[in-house]
């Protein structure tokens, strides 16, 4: 397979929206996974970066180009803004490799739901791994924040599961 064709095969994942695809043509293996993206928004190639001209006036007498040159890099790159403070959240993971269910059988209301009050030793989800369905219980008492995967989606050992507020 050449980089045309894998290109191609690329871009009609994405045209009809394929999370995952797998192909084997002989000794070649192809194996593509795309993250689940909740915006739907293509991201810009990092390998192009847009830059606006800025007005260049004459450096002042006695004073190099290069120093003026150093002026305009150090005007040119935006100053961050300030970083917003971020709460600590417990993250509870997954113990082991399965699939996610967040209520004990279909079309029953599920263990907990975000803003729930949570108890150690609470069951937050069932994790199903060779046709055992495993309970996985919250270690820390607090309020459920956000639910970090979605009802019968394939996780893995360690994927973080769960946001919990630490009680006070």
């Amino acid at each position: 397979m050449n980089q045309k064709e894998l290109k191609e095969l690329i871009e009609f994942l994405i045209e009809k929206d394929i999370a995952e695809f797998e192909l084997e043509r002989g000794d070649v293996k192809v194996k593509i996974k795309r993250a689940a993206d909740a915006s739907h928004v293509p991201l810009p190639d990092s390998r192009y970066i847009a830059v606006q001209p800025m007005a260049v006036s004459a450096p002042p007498a006695g004073v190099s180009s290069p120093s003026a040159t150093v002026d305009l890099v150090a005007s040119a790159a935006p100053t961050p803004p300030p970083a917003p403070v971020e709460e600590k959240l417990h993250i509870v993971k997954s113990p082991i490799v399965g699939t996610f269910y967040e209520s004990p059988s279909p079309g029953s209301p599920p263990f907990v739901k975000v803003g729930d009050n949570l108890e150690v030793g609470q069951v937050l989800c069932i994790v199903e791994a060779m046709k055992l369905m495993n309970e996985i219980e919250c270690d820390m008492a607090g309020e459920l924040v956000k639910k970090l995967v979605s009802n019968g989606q394939p996780i893995e050992y360690g994927q973080d599961l769960f946001a919990v507020r630490p009680a006070k």
